[in-house]
């Protein structure tokens, strides 16, 4: 009997001991794991990027202090461009690139969600090569070729790419390797432009887009230093118009911009419904003419000015029912070189009609 008993109790030891090594076993385990995870990550290990930082990274001294925010609904939470780390690699991808007319600036490359474009007068196109990169590339995150096209506007022989230092491929155009800015947070900011004197936005023909004023062409000059300026007109267009009427030599009374640049109707344009039937190419020899407010119009009746949406979503300027242009071709204030181009493209007079001479 005695023996009996003994036996039980060393049954109920055994039994007491396999349980208390089966929970030593289960809390040894959830000391690796953290509850609801599937992975070996130690408990208090930090994600590979901070919390809230942008898809462009953390600003560095070429932009600012602070997390960089994330543009266009991009996703949150990459600590690099494109997900690559550093902010070296190619970046993420353009989508198809398109060219937006710009009230300040002119014609700009777009990404296909709408932010600037640019490029870095330190870089070269000849040959191409890219010296943006660690904290430059997180500020101004490079612009991958996958996944990048020629969009309206955008002559696809012109696109190309360029191997960076980290051996990404960075998309090219006219030869200048192209980036964002991390501080345009909407589609159509255009923050980059000057920055430093060596960022700006990107022509569509690689070229720099500038600030218009009185007197310039849309895009800088290609003109010789030392050559001959041409003459100004008698009669340049009154301060602070944005569209007024000045009197061409050969053509007598013609409608200008505000930079006292030649305005024109294209004849295959239709008035109703109105609608411009230059695109792409077309648009950038014949620059859609941006919208302005009536109120400051002179020489031309009020009545007459309007706008119209092109199919890039810009508004560009009617008058008298017809979308209007300046011509990449004239260079000075009362220049009219695109007037009978192909028999299609006229100046207008004040009443929006095509000139006739005097």
């Amino acid at each position: 009997m005695l023996t009996k008993r003994y036996g039980l109790v060393g049954l109920c030891l055994l039994l007491v001991g396999l349980v208390v090594m089966a929970l030593l076993s289960s809390m040894s385990s959830s000391a690796k794991t953290p509850s609801g995870s599937g992975s070996d990550q130690l408990v208090g290990a930090q994600d590979a990027a901070p919390a809230g930082s942008g898809s462009y990274g953390a600003y560095d001294s070429y932009g600012g202090g602070g997390a960089s925010p994330s543009a266009g609904g991009r996703s949150s939470g990459a600590s690099a461009v494109g997900g690559q780390g550093g902010g070296q690699g190619g970046g993420q991808a353009g989508g198809a690139l398109t060219v937006r007319n710009d009230a300040k600036l002119g014609m700009v490359v777009t990404d296909g969600n709408g932010f600037t474009l640019y490029r870095f007068d330190k870089d070269t196109a000849k040959p191409p090569m890219s010296t943006c990169n660690d904290g430059c590339a997180k500020t101004w995150p490079p612009v991958s070729t996958d996944g990048t096209t020629a969009g309206s506007g955008i002559d696809a022989g012109a696109i190309s790419e360029v191997t960076r230092a980290d051996g990404s491929k960075q998309l090219t155009l006219g030869g200048w390797p192209v980036y964002r800015y991390a501080q345009d947070t909407a589609a159509g900011d255009t923050k980059g432009q000057g920055v430093g004197g060596t960022w700006f936005a990107l022509a569509p023909d690689g070229k720099k887009a500038a600030a218009a004023a009185t007197g310039a062409s849309t895009y800088p000059s290609d003109t010789p230093t030392g050559a001959a300026p041409k003459p100004e007109p008698a009669q340049p267009a009154p301060g602070g118009a944005q569209v007024s009427v000045t009197a061409q030599p050969q053509l007598g009374s013609i409608v200008v911009d505000a930079r006292g640049m030649t305005l024109y109707q294209y004849a295959k344009d239709p008035s109703w419904p109105m609608r411009s039937l230059c695109e792409g190419q077309c648009a950038m020899t014949w620059k859609p003419a941006p919208a302005v407010d009536p109120s400051q119009v002179k020489g031309v009746d009020p009545k007459l000015i309007g706008k119209m949406q092109r199919s890039d979503g810009t508004w560009q300027l009617s008058v008298n029912c017809k979308p209007v242009y300046t011509y990449a071709g004239d260079n000075a204030q009362g220049d009219a070189n695109g007037n009978g181009k192909d028999n299609l493209w006229s100046a207008i007079n004040p009443a929006g009609k095509p000139v006739t001479g005097k």
